[in-house]
């Protein structure tokens, strides 16, 4: 086997095509940061409340735990994106909590804090799914799991029963993280009621705030609707009754920076922050503000994503695999920061070929131990005579066994297009990578909107010639326009995004810090030792 060598790029940042790909993407940068900053903005109008009863606004206490200068990886800012509304103008993305990985005391943990600025906290319908996606993302990877809690709980005007029962698994994630060895430390800020209750009662450490913590079953309101009894909201469930009396809580802390200042020192007194084995990295040979002009509008044109590749690779190196078999499937070994990683990319559809050369591919970093990385940018599989003949469901079939079946860590980068079956054989959502990420152009659908629509009308103009009826050509075309238009919106990534179909959407030039990132978090967790135990740590 040859060594790696430098990529030769053909790329000409300073084409015409270039400039104009990189100007479209940088405005779309812009527009999803607005979007993120939607939210910010938003919880930050309650600012004159929270000043007014002592408190730090959640981004502000988010900002205190984490350790300055430290990385820091935020998830899924766009959770929510048009499910609370269909008003783009009026929706606010985050789902109500702000999360990520970071650092607390030279510790990397998973850091997830209620929003309570946005209708105090509640949890909204995506804020409950994000939270369960980051409780698999701390158990996965062995991250210490942080929560600042100040939330009113389920919005009872928009009551769901399947909210209520969905949302049993935020709990059951608790029990299982702790019982696994991995610690979970709560900061109760605010409110915890019903449900939320079980937030610090699931924790291994919980530290509460004097005249504002609350933890009850039942508040005042419900006790006396269900019993009659009166009773006041501390006598319920306040800070020093918990700290003193039920033993709910371990640390009573005076106001928000002191609960801080504890949870940074629980944190710091596990002993848990050790470091995997140092790696020797190199930077790229290619620039990263390169990777803004190499994605097309059309996902159609075709794009060498070993371009991409070499964007990202120590030395911009990289050891292509049977580069000459299946060469629409593009699998290659390199380095990312030092870590040893396979690539498994499109340069056209899935072929019978290509397929099998990914399967053998996946086969081999299971031996090597080697982690994967997907960059999507694919169509799908081949279709066609020759193509079904040729065994494309069995070859491709085999390929999705192997994705699913791998015994390494993958991780996903939504580049472009990511179409029918090819979203499943290239590692998306639904076979559980690591982590997800896309790029703000990538799209996600069964189909592109013109193949959908142009198969609509060729059903139902064959339906209509068997029932001897002539197509109306205006209403053909109206049906033709609304499917596509229904396609593209719900194939825009700000779309998927929304709906937690990734962790997140990148700024293309951020790829190769977002994978070294998780590539490290995903190293430490192997490299630690945890102390499983039968149960979690009960409360005393």
């Amino acid at each position: 086997m040859s060594s790696p060598t430098a990529f030769t790029s053909r790329h000409n940042a300073g084409a015409p095509d270039a400039l104009r790909r990189r100007e479209a993407l940088l405005a779309r940068l812009q527009g999803l940061r607005d979007l993120q900053e939607r939210a910010a903005a938003a919880s930050a109008r309650s600012l004159p409340q929270f000043e007014k009863r002592g408190q730090l606004l959640p981004r502000q206490r988010v900002a205190l735990l984490l350790d300055a200068g430290a990385p820091w990886l935020p998830l899924m800012d766009l959770a929510g994106y048009l499910h609370d509304t269909k008003d783009a103008a009026r929706s606010v993305p985050g789902g109500g909590v702000i999360a990520g990985i970071g650092f607390v005391s030279g510790v990397r943990c998973m850091v997830v804090a209620s929003d309570s600025g946005i209708e105090a906290g509640a949890i909204q319908p995506m804020g409950l799914e994000k939270i369960l996606r980051l409780q698999d993302i701390a158990l996965e990877n062995r991250l210490p799991f942080v929560h600042l809690v100040e939330s009113a709980g389920a919005n009872l005007m928009r009551y769901r029963v399947e909210g209520f029962v969905r949302g049993g698994a935020l709990f059951r994630n608790l029990a299982r993280l702790s019982a696994a060895g991995i610690p979970v430390i709560t900061v109760q800020h605010g409110s915890g009621t019903a449900g939320g209750a079980y937030m610090p009662g699931l924790s291994d450490v919980v530290v509460m705030v004097q005249g504002r913590s609350r933890a009850f079953l039942a508040g005042p309101p419900l006790l006396k609707a269900a019993t009659g009894e009166i009773a006041t909201e501390e006598e319920l469930g306040g800070a020093e009754m918990h700290t003193a009396v039920s033993g709910l809580g371990e640390y009573l802390a005076g106001d928000d920076r002191e609960a801080i200042g504890m949870a940074r020192a629980v944190l710091a007194q596990m002993d848990w922050a050790r470091q995997a084995p140092p790696r020797t990295a190199f930077e790229p040979l290619l620039p990263q503000d390169d990777l803004l002009g190499l994605m097309p509008d059309d996902l159609r044109q075709p794009v060498d994503m070993r371009e991409v590749i070499a964007h990202l690779t120590d030395r911009s190196e990289l050891l292509e695999f049977k580069a000459r078999y299946g060469a629409a499937t593009v699998c290659a070994q390199g380095r990312i920061a030092g870590h040893a990683v396979g690539f498994i990319s499109n340069n056209g559809p899935i072929d019978v070929a290509g397929a099998s050369k990914a399967t053998h591919f996946i086969q081999w970093m299971c031996q090597l131990g080697q982690p994967i990385v997907y960059l999507q940018n694919t169509t799908g599989y081949m279709v066609g005579k020759d193509s079904e003949q040729g065994g494309m469901i069995k070859h491709g079939s085999k390929m999705i066994q192997a994705v699913t079946n791998a015994t390494v860590p993958q991780l996903t980068i939504q580049c472009g297009a990511s179409f029918g079956a090819g979203n499943y054989g290239m590692c998306g959502r639904g076979y559980a990578p690591r982590f997800l990420f896309s790029w703000p152009g990538a799209k996600t659908a069964v189909m592109g909107g013109e193949q959908a629509a142009r198969t609509m009308q060729i059903v139902t103009e064959g339906a209509l010639a068997r029932k001897g009826l002539t197509p109306d050509p205006a209403e053909m075309q109206a049906q033709y326009e609304r499917i596509v238009a229904m396609f593209e919106q719900q194939a825009d990534v700000a779309h998927t995004s929304g709906l937690l179909l990734d962790d997140g959407v990148i700024d293309p030039r951020d790829t190769r810090a977002v994978l070294a990132f998780c590539l490290d978090t995903i190293a430490e967790g192997a490299a630690r030792a945890v102390r499983p135990m039968q149960f979690g740590v009960a409360r005393m």
